[in-house]
């Protein structure tokens, strides 16, 4: 009898390249800060971060007085605080620096932050690439990040310290994913059921009578709210920037029906 012939083997985590290659980024730029001084890591932090003082005094019509008086108060007149020290140094040059509203994006407190948002990114990253394409999907994440810098600056105006991590671009990715990962299945002409990325979108109407949804933005909004206020078990070492979360949220809610490439589900007719 013939050999049987050798079965092709199934990788473990078949993601597209697109996402394999931006978790090989974020991955990589958190090696490399290793190899930095600390002078040196110091400055990419406070260069490629969200300030929200710096964009406020530079963008907002805040003065740096506004700012530095939010931070005396309680404190004698004759002394300074690191923080004070940090908005002397970070606000002297008077620059907005707005392409932070991209670059905080690729940067992580820790290996515990980057690994989080990298299995996240893996988990709805993955959905939006097959369906969308990895044009559409930098355009996603991009939008999200940035809407999640700008609500987390709009309610944080006076902040001084920086804020970083991927977490508004992944949230952004959650909210479109959660358009048609929970719709229906149904027939595939190829004579299967559909993928969740293959089926159509849910409309607004669909979605909050959907109970697999509502679960699913539940869990969410409570999730971020026991990280950003219980910080549970010690799995981060700053605080969470739930503001970021929610902006990038909103944003990929909003932007991913005037992207998607699939048509809405069609409202069924009654007899």
């Amino acid at each position: 009898m013939p050999p049987h012939p050798p079965r092709a083997r199934e990788p473990i985590l078949n993601l597209p390249a697109v996402i394999t290659l931006c978790l090989v980024a974020l991955i990589g730029i958190h090696a490399a800060r290793l190899l930095l001084s600390d002078e040196s890591d110091f400055m990419m932090i406070i260069d490629w971060s969200v300030i929200p003082a710096r964009w406020s005094v530079a963008f907002g019509g805040v003065q740096v007085e506004d700012v530095m008086r939010s931070l005396r108060e309680g404190v004698p007149e004759d002394t300074i605080t690191p923080l004070m020290a940090l908005a002397q140094f970070v606000l002297e040059s008077g620059e907005g620096k707005p392409w932070t509203a991209l670059s905080y994006a690729v940067l992580h407190g820790s290996w515990a932050h980057v690994l989080i948002n990298g299995v996240w990114l893996a988990a709805f990253g993955t959905p939006i690439v097959r369906r969308c394409g990895a044009g559409r999907f930098f355009i996603l994440s991009a939008a999200s990040a940035i809407a999640g810098a700008v609500l987390y600056t709009v309610m944080n105006p006076l902040q001084v310290l920086p804020m970083i991590g991927a977490s508004g671009a992944v949230s952004g990715l959650m909210a479109a994913a959660s358009w048609f990962m929970f719709a229906p299945a149904s027939w595939h002409w190829e004579g299967r059921l559909t993928q969740p990325h293959e089926r159509p979108r849910e409309t607004l109407g669909h979605m909050i009578r959907n109970r697999q949804v509502l679960i699913f933005l539940g869990i969410w909004f409570v999730a971020n709210y026991v990280f950003a206020v219980v910080e549970p078990l010690g799995v981060t070492d700053a605080s969470i920037a739930w503001e970021a979360h929610l902006g990038g949220f909103l944003a990929g809610l909003a932007l991913f029906p005037l992207i998607d490439p699939l048509p809405a589900r069609t409202k069924s007719i009654s007899a």
